[in-house]
C-alpha cells in the first residue's frame, strides 16, 4: 500500500516538473507575443501618410552692397581714386571705377514641413514657416519640386495655406480631435534640421493645453525639432489630428514637450484662408483677466471661474451691451466660461454682426445681456526693413532677444513715438510670451525709445531677477515677465 502511494507520488512530482519546464519555455514566448501586440508598428502608417508630407524651403531676397575686395572702407577708397593713387591690397585691374549700386541676392531663409490638403495642390503649414519669404519651394517625397504661392496666413493661430500647380497629389485624411485620448500613440513626419521625411513617435501628453496663444494645443512627447514645424501629427488610424507647431525648450532643441495645433481649428482657419485669403474673427472689446480663488471667495462667486473684465473699450460692442469693468463673464453664447482664455476663443469663432447672449456676475448677482459681435482688425506688426540689419544687444541676447530700432515709417504706421522692435525671441523671452513683431515700450517700468535706451536700462538691472516688460502686439499693449535662467 505504501509502495503504491510512493509510486503515485513520484509520478505526480515528475509530471509537475515536466509541466513546469514546459511553462518556463512557453512563458517568455507568450510574454514576447503580448508585448508585440501592445507596442505599435508604424511602418504601414509611414507608407500611407508619408507621400502626403512635403518639405518647404523658403528664400528671402536681400539687398547687399558689393565689396571692393581691398579691405579699405569706401570713403578711403574714393580718396585714393580721386588723387590717382594705387589702392593697397587691390590688383591694378580692379582699381578703376566700380559700381557701388546695391544688388539683390537670394538667401535661404529656413526649412519647414507641410502636408497636402487636396489633390489639386493646396498645402497646409505653419504661418511662421512662410512668414517673410519671397519665394517658397515645395519638395515632394518623389523629389519633384514646385514653386508655391501663398494663399493666406494667420499669425494668431500660426496656420498658413500655400498652393502648388499640380494634380493627382496624395491628400491626407483628417481625423477627429474629439476622439483623441491622452496616452494615445501618435506619430510625426517632417524635416527636422532639413532632414526630409524623418519619422518620430510618442504619446499624447495632454489636450486643451493653454500656452497663452489663441488656440488650446495638443501636448505630446513626440520628438519635434526645428524644421518639423508645419508637419502633421498623425494618429494610429493614419489621420492627421494636429499641426506640429511649437516646443518647450531652454536650449532651442527638443526637451520632451511639443505642441500641435488641433486639426479641427486649423481646418476652420484654412477654409477662410482659401475663400478670402484672410481670417475674420469676432470681438467685443474687453480687457480680461483670470478670476483667482481669493477674488471668487471675496465676491461670493463660490469657485474661480469666468473672465474678469478689467476694462471696456469706449464705443465697443461690450460697452453698448452694458458690460462694465469689474463684471465677471460667466457664459457667452450659451457656453460656460471656465477660465478667462475661453472667452476670446469663443468670441473669435462667432461671425461679426451676430447677436449673442452674455451672462455676467455683478455685485453678488447674475445679469443677462446681449451683445452684437464686432470684427477684429488685422494685426499691424512692424515689418523689418531688409536694408537695415537689426542692432544686436549683448544684454538683450542674454534674455533671448534680438531687437532693432523702429523706422520712422513704422512709428507712423503704429502711431508710436518710440520703442524697440523684436526681430527674434527665444529662450527666456519666448517663454515669457514675446515673439517676432512685438514692440517693447518699457522695461522695468522705464520707457524705452531706442535700442540704445533699451541697452542702458538692461545694463542697470540685476541680471538674475525677473524683468517686467510692457510691449505692444498689434493694437494691444500687455505685460510680460522675463525670468532669466540661473
Amino acid at each position: 500500500m505504501f509502495g503504491i502511494a510512493s509510486q503515485k507520488l513520484r509520478s505526480t512530482l515528475w509530471l509537475g516538473a515536466v509541466l513546469a519546464a514546459v511553462s518556463a519555455l512557453l512563458l517568455p514566448a507568450q510574454a514576447a507575443t503580448a508585448q508585440t501586440r501592445v507596442l505599435p508598428d508604424f511602418t504601414d502608417l509611414v507608407e500611407q501618410v508619408g507621400p502626403s508630407v512635403v518639405n518647404i524651403r523658403t528664400i528671402e531676397k536681400v539687398t547687399v552692397r558689393p565689396s571692393n575686395g581691398s579691405g579699405v572702407d569706401e570713403e578711403m577708397l574714393e580718396f585714393f581714386r580721386r588723387f590717382g593713387l594705387p589702392v593697397p591690397n587691390m590688383p591694378p585691374r580692379q582699381q578703376g571705377p566700380r559700381s557701388n549700386q546695391p544688388q539683390e541676392e537670394e538667401q535661404p531663409r529656413g526649412v519647414g514641413s507641410g502636408f497636402i490638403l487636396s489633390a489639386d495642390g493646396f498645402i497646409m503649414t505653419n504661418a511662421h514657416v512662410v512668414d517673410g519669404a519671397d519665394e517658397m519651394i515645395v519638395t515632394l517625397t518623389d523629389k519633384r519640386e514646385f514653386k508655391a504661392r501663398l494663399v493666406g496666413a494667420d499669425k494668431r493661430t500660426d496656420v498658413a495655406v500655400v498652393k502648388i500647380e499640380a494634380s493627382g497629389l496624395p491628400a491626407v485624411k483628417i481625423g477627429d480631435v474629439n476622439r483623441l485620448k491622452v496616452g494615445e500613440w501618435v506619430m510625426a513626419i517632417g524635416s527636422p534640421f532639413g532632414l526630409e521625411n524623418s519619422v518620430t513617435a510618442g504619446i499624447v501628453s495632454a489636450k486643451q493645453r493653454d500656452t497663452g496663444d489663441y488656440l488650446p494645443f495638443i501636448q505630446t512627447d513626440v520628438a519635434i525639432n526645428p524644421g518639423n514645424s508645419g508637419g502633421p501629427l498623425i494618429n494610429m488610424r493614419g489621420e492627421v489630428v494636429g499641426i506640429n507647431s511649437q516646443i518647450y525648450s531652454r536650449s532651442g532643441g527638443y526637451m520632451g514637450i511639443a505642441f500641435a495645433i488641433p486639426i479641427d481649428e486649423a481646418i476652420r482657419v484654412s477654409e477662410q484662408l482659401r475663400a478670402s485669403g484672410r481670417v475674420t474673427r469676432g470681438r467685443i472689446g474687453v480687457q480680461i483677466d483670470q478670476v483667482t480663488k481669493e477674488v471668487a471667495e471675496a465676491i461670493g462667486l463660490g469657485k474661480p471661474q469666468g473672465a474678469l473684465v478689467r476694462g471696456v473699450e469706449s464705443g465697443s460692442p461690450a460697452e453698448k451691451a452694458g458690460v462694465e469693468a469689474g463684471d465677471i463673464i460667466l457664459k457667452f453664447d450659451g457656453k460656460v466660461i471656465e477660465k478667462s482664455t475661453d472667452l476670446p476663443r469663443l468670441v473669435g469663432n462667432i461671425k461679426p454682426g451676430t447677436r449673442s447672449p452674455l451672462t455676467v456676475f455683478r455685485r453678488g448677482s447674475t445679469k443677462d445681456l446681449s451683445v452684437t459681435i464686432g470684427e477684429v482688425e488685422a494685426d499691424k506688426p512692424a515689418r523689418k526693413e531688409r536694408e537695415e540689419k537689426p542692432r544686436i544687444s549683448g544684454a538683450a541676447q542674454s534674455l533671448g532677444l534680438l531687437v532693432a530700432d523702429l523706422t520712422e515709417a513704422q512709428k507712423k504706421e503704429l502711431k508710436l513715438k518710440g520703442g524697440v522692435l523684436v526681430n527674434a525671441a527665444t529662450e527666456a523671452a519666448a517663454r515669457a510670451g514675446l515673439r517676432e513683431g512685438d514692440v517693447i515700450l518699457a522695461v522695468a517700468n522705464v520707457e524705452v525709445g531706442s535700442v540704445r535706451e533699451f541697452e542702458a536700462v538692461l545694463g542697470r538691472l540685476d541680471k538674475g531677477k525677473p524683468i517686467n516688460v510692457l510691449f505692444r502686439r498689434g493694437d494691444w499693449a500687455q505685460y510680460a515677465v522675463i525670468r532669466p535662467v540661473r
